[in-house]
């Protein structure tokens, strides 16, 4: 069998590593050939080292609670190279009135599991905390593909929308909660409606069970977040190491995907054509479309469909005696009602072990995303003093930086809208006309880390079981 994975991100190069660890174990023979238009692997995963210090451009971490790419990294044998977040600074800040608070002990993304914390809380008046308090007693309701934004104001109101679920919606999607489909990104929130209908009394139920229970998970030795020790690109250069390296082609732009006969062609933007039993396609939507707009031009304008949100990251080095702010957490959110150009930060080097030497910090600041992608206009130096004057008066940073590092993603964010799921299940009913392809990625059934390896990886065996000679089903043992 022949296959051709094209884009070497996280997606792609699972799904590739996958293909040649399944049909080896099935004894089959496999001819892979992945192309990245890139010069190096990774895709927004990507990782600087300098002076000591450990810098994340793209993701820091994934979740553990997702088992697909711990599931992987065990395969992989490198467990060991796993740290987690440091849980003894284990909270968060959200910036209002123009100073942080911390997050109340407690209180799971949208709502609280601990009532003295949240009533002592500041960040929230008390007409808020009645409102929220009014979820104990609201009937069940909404539409089946309501927005975040809607779902927050209906059962816990505006002030749990505005100063805590919009920013820490921003932090993970980039996006804008009343675009946002719920049923798309959090449907465990529509499932505890449903089943205990009040958000608050179903969270702290769960939270009670959660003790007993934490001893029986696969994962329960790990935070929530992981890393690798020396930063997440280690994972990408792990994988690519164990793929036959003539299979690996960079700086090899794919501009159209098409069927010739019984088998696909590849045709790259210097003009060579591959052919193949089997593709699977794991760059973003709007790139993928643009390939397949001769295929399928119905399935080409439903990728198109997908929108994407653009935004920057600007990390300081800095001295720990030139910041004044104690930096006892993982780092800040910033409500969109607060009218700043940041939209948060993360404290790296107190999240995470080993980035950066004794004596010294790293502050990571997000801009842009879905309500704030004009920022992005500016150029690189100006995007550079905005994050820096932000951290000067929020955190009370002194002095020049070590060093900074600036990383922009131009239209890297899937944005799962309402109506996300229905789009998605169409271009899967367009795809099935199309046997031997697979679309991979953040685009469709998950951002994360962790669903890019599940969905990569479970294209692979699908489409190597697809071609297997008839009555070949033996267990593969894997």
């Amino acid at each position: 069998m022949k296959l051709i994975v094209v884009g070497g991100g996280i997606a792609g190069l699972a799904a590739a590593h996958r293909a040649v660890e399944y049909a080896r174990a099935r004894g089959r023979p496999l001819t892979l050939t992945l192309l990245e238009a890139a010069p190096r692997l990774g895709g927004t995963i990507q990782t600087e080292r300098q002076d000591g210090f450990v810098v994340e451009c793209g993701p820091d971490s994934f979740l553990s609670e997702k088992p697909w790419a711990l599931a992987l990294c065990r395969r992989l044998g490198v467990e060991g190279r796993l740290v987690g977040t440091n849980d003894r600074m284990r909270r968060s800040f959200v910036v209002f009135g123009g100073r942080l608070h911390p997050l109340p002990d407690g209180f799971q993304l949208l709502a609280p599991t601990r009532f003295g914390p949240f009533l002592r809380s500041r960040l929230f008046s008390w007409q808020g905390k009645l409102r929220m308090g009014l979820d104990l007693l609201l009937p069940r309701g909404g539409e089946p593909d309501e927005s975040l934004g809607a779902f927050v104001r209906r059962r816990l109101g505006r002030e749990a929308l505005e100063r805590v679920a919009q920013p820490m919606v921003a932090g993970i999607y980039t996006a804008d909660p009343d675009e946002l489909s719920l049923a798309a990104t959090m449907p465990r929130f529509l499932e505890l409606e449903r089943k205990d209908r009040s958000i608050i009394l179903s969270m702290w139920r769960a939270a009670r069970r959660a003790p007993a229970a934490g001893g029986e998970s696969s994962g329960a030795r790990w935070s929530l977040f992981v890393t690798f020790a020396d930063g997440m690109e280690e994972c990408i250069q792990i994988l690519a190491a164990r793929l036959p390296q003539e299979s690996i082609r960079l700086k090899e732009r794919v501009i159209e995907v098409t069927r010739h006969g019984a088998r696909w062609r590849v045709v790259t933007a210097a003009g060579s054509a591959l052919s193949a039993d089997a593709v699977i396609l794991a760059p973003e939507a709007h790139q993928v479309a643009r390939m397949l707009r001769y295929l399928d031009p119905a399935l080409a304008h439903l990728l198109t469909e997908i929108p994407y949100a653009s935004s920057a990251t600007v990390t300081f080095a800095h001295r720990r005696a030139d910041i004044g702010h104690p930096l006892d957490g993982f780092g800040f959110v910033v409500p969109q009602v607060e009218g700043r150009p940041i939209i948060a930060c993360t404290f790296s080097s107190v999240k995470y072990p080993g980035r950066a030497p004794a004596g010294h910090e790293l502050l990571r600041v997000f801009m842009g995303g879905a309500m704030n992608e004009a920022v992005l206009d500016r150029p690189d130096g100006e995007l550079v003093e905005i994050a820096r004057a932000q951290l000067a008066e929020l955190l009370d940073v002194r002095g020049e930086a070590l060093f900074v590092r600036l990383s922009r993603y131009p239209r890297a964010m899937p944005q799962y809208q309402v109506g996300h799921l229905s789009r998605v299940e169409a271009i899967e009913q367009c795809l099935r006309h199309h046997s031997g392809l697979a679309l991979v990625g953040g685009a469709y059934r998950g951002v994360g880390i962790s669903d890019c390896v599940r969905f990569g990886e479970e294209a692979a065996v699908r489409l190597i079981d697809a071609a297997a000679p008839a009555g070949d089903y033996e267990s593969s043992g894997s």
